[in-house]
């Protein structure tokens, strides 16, 4: 099977032909022999058409019908080493429910009104991305969505939602347009195993469990039967969300499967998955398996699948959950290919630099991994955990403390977090990204502690704790790198302290939009910040002149301050200074001479837009507040 005479390149799946036809093709080259079997529907059992295939070069194995089959569900029946398998198709682009049958589909007629005039928003001076679970976002009842699509795509169709749908206070899609993030983030929207899409509308899971990596997850769909509904529907979504200004980022997870009794091992066993020396399964992903994306036929699937959806569903970027089970031969052909199909540096590229445990590599394949950042081809980013632990402690060790919290000796991390770790880093620390556009920057996602809960568990008072996450607020957002935050984080979002909560119910999980009400103030605190950052360039330039803006970094117990080159944005402020203070006592300082506009405190971030708050300071003494950050911008004579 790893022979080159096995490597194909032609299409594979179901195919409609312009001339009428329907074509099946299946790569298998260790199958004895494959039959197609047709269905009506996904729900029942008879079987109107059985067609065996016929093997042909390299593997394929090939059956044609002279009409076209749309919206027919098949199903291969595979022979291998004498063991039979019914499974449905790799390659499918659709499918019932539960993901069991393949469905043949019309694309053309999946697209929603408009779809041909679809297009991203222009990309602004920086991307802020914003991670959302489908369901999560529009679950609450609060949130004033139809009772219908609650927990659906179609919720990001609503505009023009509010608490209780009383009109007044922005939820969905229209509070993110208030919060100013750029890019939303989907957790896995491609079908998964782990929830019955049948079942209970309340069963919840974040989705790292893939069945049908081309197809939409049924779940988030009015109708999981009909294969059409859910690609309409997603479809639908995404264009919505362009349409409000936001471009659209899915988190992609092809490191593994949901389970290996599925399409991929069926119909080649062993080939798609990696085999430790001593016969074991591979097990980097603690998911039960890896797939060997370094072999040919998987990398080309990996491939392919990526460019499908940019193409065929617009989506703008990718996030690669598990990033490093990847081989960085692949990463650099994705990267290549989507600069040659849409245009260089135009769909984001970013991943997790790491996996959860060893995996079994072969051919020498270089993982894709922390430690091979600069092997990567350059447009790819990794989330960056250097600078997310020095903020608020160890993500595995709840009681840990980071910088904002009070562990003491963490300034020089942070002051290398400010330059996206890129660069001659200070301290004579080895070189970690070339730019800041390798490192996404962010203080919390979806896995572990939510901010507030990490905050819950090491600061017993409020008050301190919330001036400890407006902290590591102004430090993400004055950093270098591409800021990255988790739905709910600006809000004090809460899952009860569970620091794991991918199958808890969805009542922990969803999106509470009475809080985002109750916390408005600190919602209010971090759109300011996202606003302050869309004008300086001395943290969105992503170029590798990017880190040289920072100087004149100074560290003391507590305290980060520096100067920042400022040149060259829409603001009027050529230098910044900014101050972090962690201690919790205020700190004074004597600033440079001259005349200082105070852009951003502890408790304002929206000082720059006020009046009156210039003044001339020459060699003044500055004072920082306890637990908060300062920002100062130079006003020219």
């Amino acid at each position: 099977m790893n022979d080159p005479a096995y490597h194909y390149d032609g299409p594979l799946g179901a195919e409609l032909t312009e001339d009428g036809r329907t074509v099946f093709r299946l790569w298998s080259p260790v199958a004895r022999w494959v039959k197609v079997l047709l269905y009506r529907s996904d729900t029942t059992d008879e079987i109107f058409r059985i067609c065996p295939m016929a093997r042909t070069e390299e593997g394929v194995w090939e059956c044609e019908f002279p009409t076209l089959l749309v919206n027919v569900y098949y199903q291969f029946e595979v022979n291998v080493d004498g063991e039979t398998y019914v499974t449905g198709d790799p390659q499918a682009k659709a499918c019932g429910a539960n993901s069991a049958r393949s469905m043949v589909v019309d694309l053309s007629t999946t697209d929603p009104e408009g779809w041909d005039r679809d297009k991203a928003p222009a990309r602004g001076t920086e991307d802020i991305i914003y991670e959302v679970h489908v369901k999560e976002f529009s679950w609450d009842s609060a949130g004033g969505f139809p009772e219908e699509w609650r927990g659906k795509y179609m919720a990001f169709t609503c505009p023009n939602t509010s608490l209780n749908g009383e009109g007044r206070v922005p939820t969905g899609v229209a509070y993110l347009k208030w919060l100013g993030v750029t890019h939303i983030q989907l957790m896995p929207v491609f079908d998964y195993g782990s929830v019955n899409e049948t079942g209970r509308q309340e069963a919840f899971n974040w989705g790292y469990d893939p069945v049908n990596y081309n197809v939409p997850e049924g779940s988030y769909a009015t109708d999981p039967h009909d294969g059409n509904v859910r690609i309409r529907e997603l479809k639908s979504a995404v264009m919505a969300l362009h349409k409000a200004g936001f471009r659209v980022i899915m988190d992609v997870v092809y490191n593994h499967s949901f389970s290996l009794d599925g399409p991929l091992q069926w119909t080649v066993p062993w080939y798609f998955y990696r085999v430790t020396e001593d016969g074991g399964i591979s097990n980097g992903s603690a998911c039960g398996n890896d797939t060997a994306s370094e072999r040919y036929m998987c990398g080309r699937f990996i491939l392919e699948s990526v460019l499908y959806w940019a193409e065929e569903y617009h989506m703008d970027g990718f996030r690669f959950d598990l990033m490093g089970l990847h081989d960085v031969g692949l990463m650099n052909r994705i990267r290549l290919s989507l600069n040659e199909w849409f245009g260089p540096g135009e769909k984001l590229i970013y991943g997790e630099p790491w996996r959860a445990g060893d995996t079994a590599f072969e051919n020498q394949a270089i993982s894709a991994d922390k430690g091979h950042v600069l092997d990567l081809a350059p447009g790819i980013g990794i989330f960056c955990d250097d600078t997310r632990d020095a903020l608020k402690g160890s993500v595995f060790e709840a009681a840990d403390t980071g910088y904002v919290n009070g562990k003491p000796g963490m300034e020089q991390e942070i002051a290398r977090g400010v330059r996206a770790w890129s660069g001659a880093a200070e301290g004579g620390s080895r070189l970690y990204a070339d730019n800041p556009d390798r490192i996404i920057t962010y203080v919390t996602a979806h896995d572990n502690h939510t901010l507030w809960d990490k905050l819950k568990v090491t600061t017993k008072e409020r008050s301190l704790r919330v001036r400890q996450n407006r902290l590591a607020a102004a430090i993400c957002l004055t950093s270098q790198g591409r800021p990255f935050m988790l739905s709910g984080e600006e809000f004090l979002r809460t899952k009860n302290g569970i620091d794991n909560a991918y199958r808890s119910p969805i009542a922990i999980n969803r999106l509470d939009w009475q809080r985002a009400y109750a916390e408005r103030d600190m919602a209010d605190y971090y759109r300011g910040l996202i606003a302050l950052r869309k004008r300086l360039p001395a943290f969105y330039d992503k170029s590798d002149a990017a880190p040289g803006r920072i100087h004149l970094v100074e560290t003391d117990r507590g305290i980060v301050c520096f100067l920042a080159d400022n040149r060259g944005g829409e603001g009027p402020w050529p230098e910044l200074l900014v101050i972090y203070n962690a201690n919790d006592h205020p700190v004074s300082d004597t600033i440079p001479e001259g005349r200082w506009q105070v852009l951003a405190d502890g408790t304002d971030s929206w000082r720059w837009k006020g009046q009156g708050t210039e003044r001339r300071m020459e060699c003044a003494t500055l004072t920082v507040a306890p637990v908060s950050a300062m920002v100062l911008g130079r006003v020219p004579e």
